[in-house]
């Protein structure tokens, strides 16, 4: 538990330093550049991943709340909208236009649906703890970022796409699931 617990740590931290601390970020960037800043930037977030899979993956579960099964469908309709949300990030679209943070908005939404669905305490760590770094991250970027700056958009060709795409990317890790997880998707029966 302890390296999920790390790598959550981590995350947050590197994320949060732009946009918590921008004084602190320009000095790394004059000390290092925009390439070694970047570099070091993907490395942290590389390790921190690493020590989230690898916590996951080496700990052993207990129960720390039993989820009600009927909230599976929903659980798995966040899902489904987290995913649309996620990519919508970086597209001129019009889910944009309505949500400021659509990145921060699908990774809470998928965090939520996993404690929705799972009360065992390696998502308690790993869920909680990402579901909280993007609830905390979206007010310090809109307060760095200032006035909103909505996209134009034209024509839905990208709307429909991005759906899409969104949904077979889904579909896709709910099928590697097993694999990445160690454990199954378990879908709503009947």
């Amino acid at each position: 538990m302890a390296l999920i617990f790390a790598g959550v740590l981590l995350w947050t931290f590197v994320h949060l330093l732009p946009a918590a601390a921008p004084a602190a970020r320009g000095q790394l960037l004059g000390k290092m550049g925009e390439g070694g800043y970047k570099g070091l930037f993907s490395v942290l977030v590389l390790l921190s991943v690493t020590l989230m899979v690898v916590g996951w993956r080496s700990a052993t579960p207990s129960i720390v709340y039993s989820p009600p099964y009927d909230l599976r469908p929903v659980a798995i309709g966040l899902l489904v909208l987290a995913f649309i949300l996620l990519g919508a990030a970086n597209q001129p679209v019009r889910i944009r236009r309505v949500v400021r943070h659509p990145q921060l908005s699908g990774v809470a939404l998928f965090s939520f649906a996993h404690l929705l669905a799972n009360g065992d305490s390696r998502s308690v760590v790993l869920f909680g703890g990402l579901l909280i770094w993007a609830l905390l991250e979206m007010p310090l970027i809109s307060r760095r970022e200032g006035v909103w700056q909505k996209p134009e958009v034209k024509g839905w060709g990208r709307e429909f796409a991005g759906v899409v795409v969104a949904l077979l990317i889904m579909l896709a890790l709910a099928w590697a699931h097993p694999w990445i997880a160690g454990v199954p998707v378990a879908m709503p029966s009947g």
